[in-house]
């Protein structure tokens, strides 16, 4: 049987906060595009009562359809994409398929990357922890993944990369990155510890990754669509900071082995 909600129960779910409402960024018959901040979830689940999309289905009850075209991990921010109709909806996810739809995001990461840019092709295997934590690692019978890196910026201690994601695996970029030996500042997952401590005493708190810019082609009247999201001020603070004193002499020299955090 159906259980409904009591009129308790439901006055009890908050309403979409004003901030995400303000971060709606484009909005069409077909779909709507936000500039999701970071800390929040896509989607409910492992202890997340409301995510993005349920918050957007409860702040519009008369919309028939809402679906999730893609997701951004929770302390991802930047461009999100949610479908208003299904035929939308099959249709952005075979642009997705096919790669003939362009998500770019910003990562800082630790030390020096050498290449003006760089293709990464290696396969990406999902597991649980003991624990029930959810992580990704690069093992040979993993899914086929491409990231491709062009380098922005360089510190003496960072690297401002863009990140051109070619296929859309679970935390692709992170785990490609502290693969290579430069690990996503703030990522508390696949980081260096150490790093990230230091980070944290600067009053950085989040990790540097973000979704900043989207191209597709609209499905409903095939025009070019580009999306750009800007930086949020945490993340451009730290860019001042390492433009104008760096970071500290503790991260001049990072360890080329990557400290994670344990199980």
């Amino acid at each position: 049987p159906v259980r409904r909600a009591t009129p308790e129960e439901v006055a009890a779910v908050p309403p979409l906060p004003v901030s995400l409402r303000s971060e709606v960024l484009h909005e069409d018959e077909g779909l709507l595009v936000l500039n999701k901040p970071a800390g929040v979830a896509v989607h409910g689940g492992s202890g997340i009562r409301l995510g993005v999309i349920e918050q957007l289905r409860q702040d519009r009850p008369d919309a028939r359809f809402l679906e999730l075209v893609h997701r951004l991990d929770r302390d991802t921010s930047g461009l999100l994409l949610v479908a208003k109709k299904r035929a939308v909806l099959v249709a952005l996810h075979e642009l997705l398929r096919h790669n003939r739809m362009e998500k770019s995001y910003l990562a800082l990461v630790q030390g020096q990357f050498p290449q003006a840019r760089q293709r990464v092709n290696l396969p990406l295997h999902k597991y649980m922890t003991a624990s029930g934590e959810r992580r990704v690692a690069i093992q040979a019978e993993g899914k086929p993944s491409e990231t491709l890196f062009t380098r922005l910026q360089t510190w003496p201690e960072a690297t401002l990369l863009e990140a051109r994601l070619l296929t859309g695996r679970t935390h692709q970029i992170r785990v490609h990155l502290a693969h290579l030996g430069f690990p996503i500042a703030g990522d508390d997952k696949y980081g260096n510890y150490d790093w990230n401590h230091q980070l944290t005493r600067l009053g950085f708190k989040r990790m540097f990754l973000h979704a900043a810019r989207l191209s597709f082609v609209h499905p409903l009247d095939q025009r070019p669509l580009v999306f750009e999201a800007p930086l949020p001020l945490p993340l451009a603070q730290i860019l001042t900071r390492l433009a104008k004193s760096g970071l500290g002499e503790e991260s001049l020299a990072p360890p080329r082995r990557v400290r994670q955090k344990q199980e």
